[in-house]
């Protein structure tokens, strides 16, 4: 969930769900392509936490990948925070880089996370990926926010960051599973998700030709943890997604 805040108060009235780590991760599209994607799932959750009060989302996205391994997209989804708060979509964008040397993969990028103009709290991140066989990891750190900073908070390029471990494979007819274990903190992520101090997220995903079903919770404590939200108790998701060629 995103919460806005003002000087006064440092709370008031907050990306897909979480990506399954079936391999250590793909490159976006395969080379010189462009691609489409669409999904609907029950619960959007992103970093463990609901960002539609535990109701449906419907999503996509375009995405184009050239020889050079540079990659470009962009990608939707409604939002919910509660009665009161003026968010309806999240519209991110990114670019970046991926590769792979010796086995071992690659991919560096930027993200920018855009929301209803009235939220007035649009951010970005700058992010590093790498994996080898169905491990990956990855780190993500803040680089800058339209959001005003309310007295004892940093919004700084760096002050904010989350770091994941995942870990993918396929137990049988093409059924894979993913492992997930997150952390994210900062003075941002508590503004911006209405945590109180750093919180670890973990799920455990099974997916086969588009259908996706997952266990997530989290150790979060704060407005986050209360009724509407209550993203400190398991959730469970179930998702349909599917690839458009273009």
């Amino acid at each position: 969930m995103k919460f806005q805040f003002s000087p006064s108060s440092p709370l008031k009235t907050l990306s897909v769900i979480s990506a399954l780590s079936l391999t250590a991760f793909a490159l976006p599209t395969q080379a010189g392509e462009w691609s489409a994607n669409a999904a609907m799932t029950n619960n959007y959750i992103w970093r463990g936490l609901t960002q539609t009060e535990n109701e449906a989302a419907i999503q996509g996205g375009i995405d184009y990948a050239s020889d050079s391994g540079f990659y470009a997209g962009t990608w939707v989804s409604n939002v919910n925070y509660g009665p009161s708060d003026v968010y309806s979509y999240e519209h991110d964008l990114y670019a970046g880089f991926a590769f792979e040397t010796g086995g071992v993969s690659w991919d560096v990028g930027y993200l920018y996370y855009n929301y209803d103009k009235e939220a007035e709290f649009d951010f970005g991140e700058v992010y590093a990926k790498v994996g080898f066989g169905g491990f990956s990891g990855g780190v993500w750190v803040l680089t800058n926010t339209e959001a005003d900073e309310a007295l004892g908070q940093d919004f700084g390029a760096g002050s904010t960051y989350y770091v994941s471990a995942d870990y993918g494979f396929e137990i049988s007819n093409g059924i894979g599973v993913g492992l997930h274990v997150g952390y994210h903190d900062g003075d941002f992520a508590e503004a911006f998700n209405g945590t109180t101090g750093g919180y670890y997220d973990y799920n455990i995903s099974v997916a086969k030709d588009g259908f996706a079903f997952m266990m997530s919770s989290t150790d979060v404590e704060g407005p986050a943890a209360d009724g509407g939200y209550d993203n400190d108790e398991i959730k469970f998701v179930i998702s349909y997604a599917v690839d458009i060629s273009m």
